[in-house]
């Protein structure tokens, strides 16, 4: 373990604000706009994101595709966020601005950018459903965090790719799951390095502490119910999709904790592998960046 690699690692990767395709600020007005409580009018949000035209275009294109499924395209910020909620419009913001960070970066060869994004979405629709019957946890925060859980591994590949290869070597030598390889590699694990970097974003604890312990929730100082939603989704649709060994005592144990029927579990997350929308929210991500 090459814990002095890691620490430098996360020194380096602190703060990538700029690296964003749009203003850190609208971000930021983009989240205390959207926050619980606030009061902000759909008409200041539409203010907040149309002035970047480039930004509003790409997040139009996401609206209309069909993984809404919406009647009639919507042609304004201000009516999407109309048709659509608020949440989802920052959301699509995020998810932009995430793959955004990719521009001018050569990816590794087994880094496939529609499969992270696939799992990306899977996790979050699931995390959503399981979401719904757990009054005391807001289901589109869980979406945006499921959305940005293992953005840490976006952010290894990008700027630490031979790490990112010694740590897919050591994970297939060993049959590791992938969290741990990391954290024999150099000590950090993708969680962390995720929500390190939301929280340079200036991101509310309440999205990036669910990815920070989404590999360890009974360790979660605050939001563990969150991280344990994400743990559970992260699994069950790591099972749906067959891209991971998954132990069913790990599933049965969450759903337990969190009072949740296991049989329906796994029913949200092939509902969430199966839906038609995914390929076109992810066609318009990529595409749009």
């Amino acid at each position: 373990m090459d814990i002095e690699r890691g620490t430098a690692f996360l020194s380096r990767i602190a703060d990538t604000r700029h690296d964003l395709p749009y203003s850190p600020s609208l971000l930021q007005r983009l989240f205390v706009q959207t926050k619980d409580g606030s009061l902000a009018s759909l008409g200041q949000i539409a203010e907040t994101i149309s002035p970047d035209q480039g930004l509003t275009a790409r997040l139009l294109a996401v609206a209309n595709s069909a993984f809404y499924g919406l009647q009639s395209q919507v042609t304004s910020v201000q009516r999407a966020a109309t048709v659509l909620g608020i949440k989802e419009i920052r959301t699509i913001v995020l998810a932009l601005g995430v793959h955004g960070l990719t521009k001018g970066h050569q990816l590794p060869e087994d880094f496939d950018l529609v499969a992270y994004w696939t799992h990306q979405l899977a996790v979050a629709q699931t995390a959503r459903l399981m979401a719904k019957g757990l009054a005391a946890v807001d289901a589109d925060n869980i979406f945006t965090s499921g959305l940005l859980h293992d953005l840490g591994k976006m952010l290894i590949a990008m700027h630490a790719p031979k790490d990112w290869v010694a740590i897919g070597y050591l994970r297939a030598q060993k049959n590791l799951p992938h969290f741990k390889a990391e954290d024999e590699w150099w000590g950090v694990e993708h969680g962390v390095v995720g929500a390190l970097v939301l929280r340079s974003w200036n991101l509310p604890a309440e999205l990036h502490e669910p990815v920070n312990w989404h590999h360890a929730p009974l360790a979660a100082p605050e939001f563990r119910t969150e991280a344990k939603l994400l743990c559970l989704a992260d699994l069950v649709v790591n099972e749906a999709m067959q891209t991971a060994p998954v132990n069913p005592k790990a599933v049965e144990a969450l759903c337990a904790s969190l009072e949740l029927d296991t049989k329906k579990v796994r029913a949200m997350a092939l509902q969430a592998v199966g839906d038609e929308g995914l390929a076109h929210f992810i066609s318009e991500v990529l595409r749009a960046a």
